[in-house]
């Protein structure tokens, strides 16, 4: 995605930021544009036009659950990812908790937004004496950041209320074996609820066929293409979580509130588009991924590849350059308009090394250099020529003390 930068001075805009969010694909906007219009009901009313706005509501309900591999009644919308990773670890953990303990296992790498919640809940547990005990549990990961199910399932037992692995890294990139994660709970916890972040996944996996076994399914629509603020959790028949919201009772009483139409219809025509061009957007990408890895990784001494791109997602490329601060490297590559960000775009700035390189076994001293470059949809040939001829120049910059 080139352009010109805010100004007609600025540089041209190169975009390599995907897996922080994309650009809205072809059709979304139109499809949602009349929801923001004249089309503009509350679908909770009774009269014709809530009408209007509860069938459009309940088919992109059909055609979210239709990308995702679940039953229309088990897709419940929400305001993003983050709110439906806390509902599915929350939900599903306030559901299970009773006079016993209960544990929570998580792989190390997995999003602030489902180890931000679970070690809330289980800080809060502690820290009220006589209530129920809750207790966070980290998986290992191998060197690329796959979970080791077998560590994984040390962890387990009857007190397991929740397990957690994400589809997909959204730092790294590596797909993680959630299917034989799901084998191993139902042996080892049969009571257990299995869920999935297929947040970053969602883009270029098959989500229906790679999740069908896990309980809670969490997507997010700007990292497909589709707006920002709207989400998905499937919650498979059968399971039981409590709503973190209440008020008025919708989605069947798992999420209270007046439903963003504009935003559920968005998602669903990312969704659609996104599995529609799957196998075609998933080649290119990783034929243009490959060539800027390959291209960095030989102009630029000591330029390493944090994880081995045949377990990562195609558009990812994640690597560390050693000798430099990602920080001052990304304000360089920022200046001569190249967009890539140091992992998780929520944890932009943080000075510290990224829990996932660390639970990697990636020396603190060479986390310090990561940059995440992601490509995604509108990523073009381009676009990788120009990160190429910018990248290695920043960082000669910065090792020589410019």
């Amino acid at each position: 995605m080139s352009g010109r930068g805010p100004g007609p001075a600025g540089p041209p805009v190169t975009y390599l930021d995907h897996a922080a969010t994309s650009p809205l694909r072809p059709g979304v906007a139109e499809a949602m544009a009349p929801f923001l219009g004249a089309r503009f009901a509350n679908p909770s009313g009774s009269h014709r036009l809530a009408r209007d706005a509860r069938t459009a509501l309940e088919d992109a309900r059909d055609q979210v659950a239709a990308a995702l591999g679940a039953d229309p009644a088990e897709v419940v919308f929400t305001g993003g990812g983050t709110e439906a990773d806390n509902l599915a670890v929350l939900g599903a953990l306030w559901a299970r908790v009773g006079p016993g303990p209960a544990t929570v296992v998580c792989s190390a790498v997995e999003h602030a937004a489902v180890l931000a919640p679970a070690g809330a809940a289980a800080r809060r547990a502690a820290g009220h004496p006589g209530a129920p005990s809750v207790e966070l549990l980290l998986a290992p990961v191998d060197a690329d950041g796959a979970v080791l199910v077998d560590g994984l399932g040390e962890l387990l037992g009857e007190e397991t209320a929740v397990v957690s692995v994400m589809l997909a890294n959204n730092e790294v990139g590596t797909v993680q074996p959630v299917g034989a994660v799901v084998d191993a709970v139902r042996r080892a916890a049969p009571r257990a609820v299995v869920h999935t972040d297929a947040v970053q996944a969602a883009a270029w996996l098959d989500v229906a066929a790679l999740a069908a076994g896990c309980d809670l399914v969490s997507v997010s629509a700007h990292k497909v293409g589709g707006p920002k603020g709207a989400g998905a959790l499937v919650v498979r028949r059968g399971t039981r979580i409590e709503p973190l919201l209440f008020g008025g009772g919708q989605e069947q009483d798992r999420r209270s509130g007046t439903h963003d139409v504009a935003g559920a219809v968005g998602l669903a025509a990312a969704l659609g588009a996104a599995r529609s061009a799957r196998a075609e957007e998933s080649a290119r990408a990783a034929a243009l991924r490959d060539r800027l890895a390959d291209g960095l990784l030989s102009s630029v001494a000591g330029a390493v590849e944090s994880a081995d791109r045949r377990r990562v997602l195609p558009g990812h490329c994640h690597l560390r350059f050693a000798g430099v601060e990602r920080e001052e490297l990304l304000v360089l590559l920022d200046e001569a308009g190249v967009c890539a960000s140091a992992g998780a775009a929520c944890a932009s700035g943080a000075l510290e090394p990224s829990h996932v390189l660390l639970a990697m076994g990636v020396p603190a001293a060479q986390a310090a250099g990561a940059v995440r470059f992601t490509l995604g949809h509108t990523t073009t040939a381009a676009d990788v020529d120009r990160a190429l001829a910018v990248v290695p120049d920043a960082v000669a910059r910065l090792r020589a003390g410019g």
